[in-house]
């Protein structure tokens, strides 16, 4: 695994971590229909989860590729922010480059877990 897939994971144990410290923040994202305090812990503890399954080795394989699920569940939240008159995180081209990152995100991780996989025949 790559210094910036610990690096990933780390980000992913914060960002579960501050779920809860500021689950406003989340809430802003979540389009009204949405149960924003269940959804928002569930997001957090698998966050959480998932970052803390990449730094473990036994775990790791699960963990990227938990962590691309979870980037690809995230996707229609960035496009819905996207389509939003005013983004939630700043102007249209910052939503435009956050959701290029998630397709991005959602690529690599999968890169990164197919590099640790055993080669089947």
């Amino acid at each position: 695994m790559t210094i910036f897939a610990y690096g990933f994971a780390l980000v992913l144990i914060a960002a579960g971590i501050y779920h809860f410290v500021n689950p406003q923040f989340y809430f802003a994202f979540m389009p009204s229909w949405f149960p924003k305090p269940l959804a928002n812990a569930v997001g957090g503890v698998a966050e959480v989860i998932v970052g803390v399954a990449m730094l473990w080795p036994q775990s790791r394989l699960y963990g990227l590729y938990g962590a691309a699920g979870l980037m690809l569940l995230f996707l229609p939240l960035h496009v819905i922010d996207l389509l939003r008159e005013r983004p939630v995180i700043g102007s249209k081209p910052i939503a435009v480059f956050r959701l290029a990152l998630q397709v991005f995100l959602i690529g690599w991780l999968i890169w990164e877990a197919r590099r640790l996989a055993p080669v089947v025949d």
